[in-house]
């Protein structure tokens, strides 16, 4: 059965992409007070991820829900912190992903974070698979974490483990080239300067508190996110270069090996993810695209209408870890009947009847 959306209607005084990503990021979330058991993921260069375990009336066998944040994000975004809280609600224990070297992780990582770790993402997937033996897996991304996510499942094709039952990216930055080139031109560029500025600060608290952390020379400073991936990020994390670095993390030359059911939601008027890319990339059979004509980039605060509160994003992303939950528990019963039946200890079926 194909799962229906309600359309997304922007509340009428943020119709526009920019008011709708600054809503988006800045609008009070709601207060949730952390309850979380933080858990260290080792990856294979020595550097560790934290984990944030929402663990809340759940029992072994039951789903989980692992949620990755976006650039200059950690497990403390507004976003994050809502949609765990929801699902939570839900039954489903939450795994918040802090990016390599972000939020609770920050003194855990030499190495840098870059939009191209799906590496890092299969890691705690896998660590997760291992903490909750039989639980039934989704993962949800945010606009850069959303782009690891989808890389990593296309990386991964149909030997994604059968546990990983689906996933959810919201604004992936699918071509970072078309990406770094749209944040540089008109108004888009108070995007770029923020992302540098927060991004230098970032880089000096490393030096200065993570012993052993790489890092290069950022002065003169740079002017935009091109110039900091190409002097940083791109050396640093053994690129050839800026260009080869957007080339190679992009998502987009992966997406039609997904082989799990993905959903990636981007918005028309996104001024940081241009939609261009979205509309020339070719999709597996499993995966399905919804733009909306307004959203902004991890906006999306609509009318009020039919959900609970504004916030249209988090309640598709409740409607489509629902679906496929009931799809999977659909599946695992009819293959344990189909078990039952095969199985030497059950009763012969008498022919004729």
């Amino acid at each position: 059965m194909t799962l229906e959306f309600p359309p997304f209607r922007p509340y009428p005084l943020l119709a526009g992409g920019h008011l709708q990503t600054i809503a988006g990021a800045y609008l009070p979330g709601g207060h949730y007070p952390y309850r979380a058991a933080i858990r260290h993921v080792p990856l294979a260069d020595g550097d560790q991820i934290a984990l944030h375990d929402d663990r809340s009336h759940w029992s072994a066998g039951d789903p989980v829900a692992i949620l990755i944040h976006g650039l200059g994000g950690c497990y403390q975004s507004t976003y994050m912190e809502r949609c765990a809280a929801k699902l939570a609600a839900r039954g489903l224990r939450v795994f918040r992903m802090d990016l390599r070297g972000c939020g609770a992780g920050f003194a855990l990582a030499k190495h840098p974070l870059h939009a191209g770790r799906s590496d890092d993402a299969a890691a705690v997937l896998d660590y997760v698979r291992k903490l909750c033996p039989g639980s039934p897996i989704h993962m949800a991304g945010f606009s850069m974490g959303a782009n690891i996510l989808v890389k990593m499942a296309g990386e991964m094709g149909a030997a994604a483990p059968p546990e990983l039952v689906s996933l959810f990216a919201v604004s992936p930055p699918i071509d970072l080239v078309e990406c770094s080139r749209n944040i540089r031109f008109g108004r888009n560029r108070m995007y770029d300067r923020r992302f540098v500025k927060n991004l230098l600060a970032h880089v000096r608290r490393r030096e200065r508190q993570v012993p052993g952390a790489l890092t290069r020379p950022l002065a003169p400073r740079p002017l935009g996110l091109l110039e900091f991936d190409d002097r940083f990020t791109a050396p640093l994390s053994g690129f050839a270069g800026v260009q080869d670095y957007y080339e190679r993390a992009s998502s987009a030359p992966v997406l039609r090996n997904i082989a799990r059911p993905t959903l990636i939601v981007a918005a028309a008027t996104d001024p940081i993810v241009p939609i261009g890319p979205f509309e020339r990339a070719s999709y597996s059979a499993t995966t399905r695209l919804v733009i909306t004509p307004c959203g902004g980039h991890l906006g999306f605060v609509g009318q009020r209408g039919s959900d609970p509160d504004r916030r249209w994003l988090d309640w598709r992303l409740i409607d489509w870890i629902e679906h496929h939950q009931g799809v999977a528990a659909t599946s695992e019963s009819g293959r344990q009947r189909t078990e039952s039946l095969k199985s030497p200890d059950s009763a012969p079926v008498p022919a004729g009847r």
